[in-house]
């Protein structure tokens, strides 16, 4: 870039590769006059502020008090609306699943059971390398936290063995003002 001084190193570096170059036949080499040597100021640190905590954003999960944990693990709490995703498409599950979320909101459900079935018991049982069972219960958490109700979902935790285990889940949703 002729337009820019080169600082102290840099000129002493591309004086050693000019002292190398050798030219191509038939043609001299032109030799320019030394370009000037400008000192480079070093920049004054600047100390940037303290960074402010970041706010922990609230995602399904993170917002139960303990005493509604207990009653989840426990199985003494019923659930107020019956979700079931069995037999359907990923695409068509999405689609009930939404539907039906909309529906416990407006009736003021608390607490939804969701059954998705069981997750795979290992990588190994798959056809064609899909997954045979489980793609359903592997997307739900993607679909509730991209779900247009997501900001309507307190908490999601496993369900009860009372309730479908390993092969279900409680949406808590949260309570409505007014």
């Amino acid at each position: 870039m002729p337009d820019k001084p080169l600082d102290p190193d840099a000129r002493a570096l591309w004086q050693r590769v000019a002292e190398t170059v050798r030219p191509l036949k038939g043609r001299r080499l032109l030799r320019k006059a030394a370009l000037p040597v400008v000192p480079v100021e070093k920049p004054i640190p600047v100390r940037a502020p303290a960074p402010r905590p970041i706010a922990k954003a609230t995602t399904p999960g993170d917002t139960l008090d303990g005493g509604w944990d207990r009653r989840l693990r426990r199985g003494v709490v019923g659930p107020d609306l019956t979700i079931d995703l069995h037999g359907y498409t990923l695409t068509a599950a999405h689609e009930v699943l939404e539907a039906e979320l909309g529906r416990a909101i407006q009736r003021h459900a608390r607490l939804v059971l969701l059954v998705t079935g069981r997750p795979p018991r290992d990588s190994t049982e798959r056809i064609d390398g899909r997954p045979v069972r489980g793609a359903i219960r592997a997307s739900i958490g993607d679909w509730l936290h991209h779900s247009r109700h997501s900001s309507h979902i307190a908490a999601v935790r496993s369900a009860h063995p009372r309730h479908g285990g390993a092969g279900a889940l409680y949406v808590v949703l949260r309570r409505t003002r007014g």
